[in-house]
């Protein structure tokens, strides 16, 4: 089975660095094939038919652990479950000079459609959307410092969220597919 492992806060602002050829080299010796990582922001592609997805996260961030002596949160979606999140994404939806869209992938525990309840959603600047493992958002990129979505930042749900921009998720669906 093919899935994507986002892995959350590393290489961010100079904290958690993880080198992208390590991080590879990780997977591997924890027995993950066809290891592929995409930008250096914890985003790896790999196939494992040994374990039960719901065990992939705790085995792989035993792995970085032991080997980056970091503690890092890593959340695992199979390509049915990613292909789906990625189709949700309006085509519309770019992150560019104009827009900014985002995928806010969530971990089990905040996934589910009350999640919206606890965002600060301004319907008149910011768009947003659930769909099962994520929240989808986009804004007007004039209007991002108005968005009351930014108010997650510090909360509880913000430790349970991982986020990409939609560029990113599109090109690791295009990465799955090979």
């Amino acid at each position: 089975m093919i899935y994507v492992a986002l892995l959350r806060g590393i290489n961010v602002g100079g904290n958690n660095k993880v080198d992208m050829k390590e991080l590879k080299k990780v997977f591997e010796e924890a027995g993950m094939s066809s290891v592929k990582t995409y930008i250096n922001s914890g985003n790896i592609i790999f196939a494992d038919s040994l374990h039960e997805k719901e065990e992939l996260p705790a085995i792989l961030e035993a792995a970085i652990l032991v080997h980056f002596n970091l503690s890092i949160k890593v959340l695992v979606y199979s390509f049915d479950e990613f292909q789906r999140i990625a189709a949700s994404i309006p085509d519309n939806w770019t992150n560019d000079q104009d827009m900014k869209s985002d995928v806010w992938f969530l971990w089990p525990e905040a996934d589910d459609e009350a999640v919206l309840e606890k965002l600060t959603i301004k319907p008149e600047i910011d768009r947003v959307n659930y769909v099962p493992g994520a929240v989808l958002w986009s804004v007007d990129k004039e209007c991002v410092t108005k968005s009351g979505m930014q108010k997650v930042i510090g909360t509880k749900l913000y430790k349970l969220v991982t986020i990409r921009n939609v560029n990113t998720v599109r090109k690791l669906l295009g990465l799955m597919e090979e």
